[in-house]
């Protein structure tokens, strides 16, 4: 971020009531009483804030009603992403802070804001496999797949090759590092099937990921690493809607643009 962007961040985030006026008039322009109204505050403690809101350049009147001026536009967009960046992670905290995310670059957790109706399906001592069941079931009913996969894990594999010869998939694209393709190719049952599988195409990174990233036209699930470096099935990241996803196609093609070799 920006040096002059944390600044006004800053300042309108330490007054609740600047933080307020900025949000609802982002929404459109509105007038004292529709102000006073909608925040249940006094009109002197509003036309305080806007005062203030006016003389840094964020609001401006016209007519009685109260607009924000192109700074104060932008000003605000970046407040709600903060916002709701804040809103994601903290929906979902114990998937956050229980993984390393060293290879989520800069722009996805930027944009995690996207993620903020995901959901974190976790397994339990009951049932040990409930984030994998899951996932097999989310996987087997779509036609296309991107995967960044970043573990030989014969269960997935199995599953992959399966839904592309009696599931729906009919386009399943793989990115992966060498070290896992090279467990691949020394596998004899799963080098020829892939080999022989026109739905699966696989593609090589030229460096390391710890990202287990699934995107379908129906939804995007995402896997993590513990800190201590070691693969982590029992909590899984789904999001279904249309924002998740394209969250989850923006991250796919950002690793896309560093394979090496087909």
């Amino acid at each position: 971020m920006k040096e002059n962007e944390y600044k006004d961040l800053k300042y309108i985030l330490t007054s609740t009531m600047r933080t307020k006026l900025i949000i609802s008039i982002y929404e459109k322009s509105k007038n004292l009483d529709d102000l006073r109204n909608e925040l249940g505050k006094p009109s002197a403690t509003i036309l305080h804030g806007l005062k203030e809101l006016e003389n840094a350049n964020y609001v401006k009147k016209l007519n009685k009603y109260y607009s924000l001026t192109s700074n104060g536009y932008l000003l605000a967009v970046n407040l709600i992403k903060l916002i709701e960046n804040w809103y994601s992670v903290d929906v979902n905290k114990v998937f956050w802070n229980n993984h390393s995310l060293d290879y989520l670059p800069e722009e996805a957790m930027k944009n995690l804001y996207r993620l903020k109706n995901a959901e974190c399906i976790t397994s339990t001592n009951k049932d040990l496999s409930q984030a994998l069941g899951e996932y097999i079931k989310l996987i087997s009913d779509c036609e296309e797949l991107k995967i960044i996969l970043p573990i030989f894990s014969e269960i997935h594999l199995d599953k992959i090759i399966e839904i592309s010869r009696n599931g729906k998939a009919r386009n399943i694209e793989i990115i992966t590092t060498n070290k896992i393709a090279d467990s691949i190719k020394s596998n004899p049952i799963y080098s020829n099937a892939l080999k022989e599988n026109k739905h699966i195409g696989i593609s090589i990174l030229n460096k390391k990921t710890n990202i287990y990233l699934t995107v379908s036209e129906k939804f995007v699930s995402l896997n993590l690493f513990f800190k201590d470096g070691h693969f982590d099935d029992s909590q899984l990241l789904v999001d279904k809607t249309k924002e998740g996803i394209n969250w989850g196609n923006e991250l796919f093609k950002h690793y896309k643009y560093t394979i090496s070799e087909p």
